[in-house]
């Protein structure tokens, strides 16, 4: 199996360091082979790029060069960072002219692209190099009667041109693997929906709103918990809930879990192991009935 260098991203190492402990250990479980390497921030996809481009493709490019050094493709744990990497690393690799204007700046630092090294989100690891059967035979604590709503989120296989995984409007991939570990993924209406993160940059009520949207047609499905693979995700749908039942009097409680630590307790680890004890929202009442606590 491929070695990949690890790219976990600001946000899960400096807020959530529990969701790339659980990604190690899934990995190791796994047989997924990954190096540390010096990276720093992607940077963010949206608000970075809005202000300054060319910042944005020549730090995003650095984090590249690194990789290639290694000869080493990337793996990523969060979506906003497979994206920056995997657009700039695709947009380079076609435009000669922003090639050279990028390698321009590089230089200045004794680094050069070449583009000889691709990105991966973390899930297309799992299904391409794992394999569903594989992740199954790992499975020790099956999480059978467990009803997940699935949260892939925005970034993840958008825009589809660049990306070039999964379906964007009905994504197969997370619910093929939760369901992996015995759980079934259900169906709501809102599973596209954003999680409201990047407007709740600017304004805090139409965020919440449209987490309240989400939420409610998830547990009108009768999902037990979310399982999501980003970590803004994680930390809006998490973190928010007491926000949401002070702006609409409605107590939610429904635990979020990374895909990570979903497989982790499904493969033997315990609520302890993971920290789990460390989310807003803590999901041991659920974990009970499992005897994972």
């Amino acid at each position: 199996m491929e070695v990949y260098d690890l790219f976990p991203g600001c946000v899960i190492q400096n807020r959530i360091p529990y969701i790339e402990d659980s990604a190690r250990k899934v990995f190791d479980k796994l047989g997924i082979k990954t190096s540390d390497a010096p990276f720093g921030c992607c940077p963010d996809p949206v608000g970075f790029n809005a202000v300054h481009h060319k910042s944005w493709m020549a730090m995003s490019a650095r984090n590249l060069t690194i990789a290639e050094n290694d000869g080493r493709s990337i793996a990523s744990l969060c979506n906003g960072c497979t994206q920056t990497l995997k657009a700039v690393n695709v947009e380079l690799k076609q435009s000669e002219e922003e090639r050279d204007s990028i390698n321009a700046v590089l230089a200045k630092i004794g680094r050069e692209f070449k583009g000889t090294i691709s990105v991966k989100h973390f899930v297309q690891i799992l299904i391409e190099d794992v394999g569903i059967e594989k992740i199954k035979e790992a499975i020790t604590t099956p999480f059978t009667g467990l009803k997940i709503a699935c949260h892939t989120g925005c970034h993840y296989a958008r825009p589809s041109h660049i990306m070039q995984w999964d379906d964007p409007m009905e994504p197969k991939c997370l619910r093929e693997l939760v369901e992996a570990t015995g759980a079934t993924a259900v169906d709501y209406d809102e599973e596209v929906l954003c999680c409201g993160a990047g407007v709740g940059n600017a304004e805090e009520e139409p965020a919440m709103f449209i987490l309240k949207q989400k939420f409610d047609s998830a547990i009108r499905a009768g999902a037990d918990c979310f399982v999501v693979i980003c970590p803004a995700c994680f930390q809006q749908m998490d973190g928010n809930q007491r926000i949401l039942k002070k702006m609409f009097e409605k107590d939610y409680n429904i635990p979020i879990l990374y895909l990570t630590e979903l497989f982790a307790l499904a493969m033997g680890y315990k609520y302890d192991d993971l920290n789990l004890k460390l989310h807003r929202v803590r999901p041991q009442a659920l974990l009970e009935k499992y005897n994972v606590v």
